[in-house]
């Protein structure tokens, strides 16, 4: 009889344990995506180049794994770790850090999810379904790097869906703890003894959208400290965004835009922006997607604007791979130097034109 409840309470358990995994889930994910680009003007001799990207071709390159726990009464709790990865030579992406991508863990209830660690902020969320490029080598982020890269190390987030409305924010204790370079890496680790405002950042985002059109407008402003990027040495320093987007569908056609007004309040002085873009989006049939987008950016008080056109054909191969092609142009005035291609160079002042074609893979 003994033996007979032990082997009673070895099956509950087993039933238990069987129970308790059937409520928790771990998904690995991921995309690959490389390509070769062709462009011209990049120093001051006017030379061109072909290369295979580092930063992006059609998407950023990733691996992630996602996870939820049913804890009961409608609550979950919730981790995403990300990697970035860049195919060109295999390296880690986002100044070298292994999850850089997303490294987060929280809790998800019908009130919203509450997260900590480093992860998207508002601004990254604020123009994914208008902007129609997306991280795109040729797309607006390469007049402002820091859209496709807007995360937020040391943060504490918030994000709700109400029926059709959106609201979030983050808040960072240390926005930034890499000095690895590149637009990811600023060297503004934050938690400062005795300074509160030193690398701090605050996101906010407020939205509608259904299924025939959507706005969203977000608010973000992050301070500086010793020895941060951009000029921002102080934590009196800080870089402000306003952004302020919209789509609208016209049958299948997406039609997307928006401005994004910067204020930065440098060591070196204080500069204000404005950066404009417009973008459609057209399947051409069920396998084949043309995309195009216009963008302008107001310098203000200085001649160094810029302008830049790009259009985008993609043919899905299946669900999960698609091969695309895209041209560019990026006209630079005054002293503007931006580059087409996101991490590339162009020669001060000069209009740079741009081909690239690739291929994607999700899984």
């Amino acid at each position: 009889m003994k033996q007979a409840i032990r082997y009673a309470c070895v099956l509950l358990g087993g039933m238990a344990a069987s129970a308790a995994m059937a409520q928790s889930s771990v998904t690995v994910y991921g995309l690959v995506d490389s390509g070769i680009a062709y462009t011209t003007n990049i120093n001051a001799a006017g030379d061109s180049i072909t290369k295979i990207p580092s930063l992006t071709s059609s998407f950023p390159s990733r691996i992630g794994f996602r996870g939820t726990e049913d804890l009961g009464n409608g609550l979950q709790a919730v981790f995403t770790l990300e990697n970035g990865l860049a195919l060109d030579t295999g390296t880690t992406g986002q100044g070298g850090r292994l999850f850089g991508r997303q490294a987060s863990v929280g809790l998800k209830g019908a009130w919203g999810t509450l997260t900590l660690g480093r992860q998207v902020n508002m601004t990254y969320l604020s123009g994914l379904k208008t902007d129609v490029l997306g991280p795109h080598l040729f797309a607006i982020g390469s007049i402002d790097p820091y859209l496709p890269n807007a995360r937020s190390d040391n943060a504490i987030g918030y994000l709700g869906n109400f029926n059709e409305f959106t609201v979030g924010a983050t808040y960072s204790l240390g926005r930034d703890a890499s000095a690895a370079g590149g637009p990811a890496a600023t060297n503004c680790a934050g938690e400062v003894a005795g300074n509160s405002k030193a690398c701090r950042q605050i996101t906010g985002l407020l939205g509608y959208d259904n299924k025939r059109f959507g706005i969203t407008t977000s608010y973000d402003i992050l301070y500086g400290n010793t020895g941060a990027a951009g000029g921002l040495t102080s934590s009196n320093n800080s870089d402000r965004r306003v952004t302020l987007n919209a789509y609208a569908m016209a049958g299948e056609t997406k039609l997307g835009g928006g401005v994004i007004a910067r204020k930065t309040n440098a060591a070196t002085g204080v500069s204000e922006s404005d950066l404009y873009y417009f973008g459609v989006s057209h399947p051409l049939s069920p396998l084949l997607v043309l995309d195009g987008q216009v963008a302008y950016r107001d310098l203000k008080n200085s001649n160094a604007d810029v302008t830049m056109y790009v259009a985008r054909l993609t043919y899905l191969l299946s669900k999960r791979t698609a091969t695309y092609a895209a041209i560019g142009r990026m006209k630079n005035d005054g002293a503007s130097a931006v580059a087409l291609d996101a991490g590339g160079t162009v020669g001060v002042g000069k209009t740079q034109n741009g081909v690239m074609a690739g291929v994607r893979h999700a899984f």
